[in-house]
């Protein structure tokens, strides 16, 4: 059975609290996101040890690597993103399709170790971005395709939800949700 596709419109998670994670955006300090960044990937350490790793829990959800290879990918994206909002004025951000590409990249069938040295260095690279920002470039603009508009702070925000909520489906919540 495949994945069912998220079509959710995530953006809400920039007003109020996850009802499924406890994240909630009010509660983050946007200077902190290195710092919180990295407090959540320490909670990918040993996700992906043993034999379990590339088991999915039941047909319809993702197995902790799978889960892996998207945050590892979801790190990479928005360290793009942020790049494109510090180098330009307002930049279109491309689609990405999540499911598409856990599809193409055979999620299931990476390597753990290598995913999770992935991940820790791909958080390390977006974690560092956010840690150079500076005051004036917080409020820069980027948009995505479908209309919505992201400042580099609710990008920030935006960003780290997604790391929080999939540690939180994969049952290792660390606390980032009361950053």
């Amino acid at each position: 059975m495949p994945i069912e596709p998220d079509t959710k419109d995530w953006t809400w998670v920039l007003e109020r609290p996850c009802a499924e994670c406890g994240f909630d955006p009010s509660a983050v300090d946007v200077t902190r996101l290195a710092e919180l960044v990295h407090e959540n990937t320490r909670g990918w350490y040993g996700a992906l040890d043993g034999a379990g790793a590339a088991v999915r829990p039941d047909p319809g959800t993702w197995s902790r690597l799978e889960y892996a290879c998207h945050v590892r990918d979801v790190h990479r994206l928005f360290g793009e993103r942020v790049r494109l909002m510090l180098d330009q004025d307002d930049p279109a951000f491309a689609n990405w399709d999540q499911d598409e590409t856990a599809v193409e990249s055979r999620y299931s069938e990476q390597d753990p170790a290598e995913v999770s040295v992935e991940l820790v260095e791909a958080a390390a690279d977006t974690a560092a971005l956010f840690a150079g920002i500076t005051d004036d470039q917080w409020p820069r603009r980027g948009r995505r395709s479908n209309g919505s508009v992201f400042t580099v702070a609710t990008l920030g925000v935006y960003y780290l939800h997604d790391v929080v909520h999939h540690l939180h489906d994969i049952g290792h919540d660390i606390g980032v949700a009361e950053a």
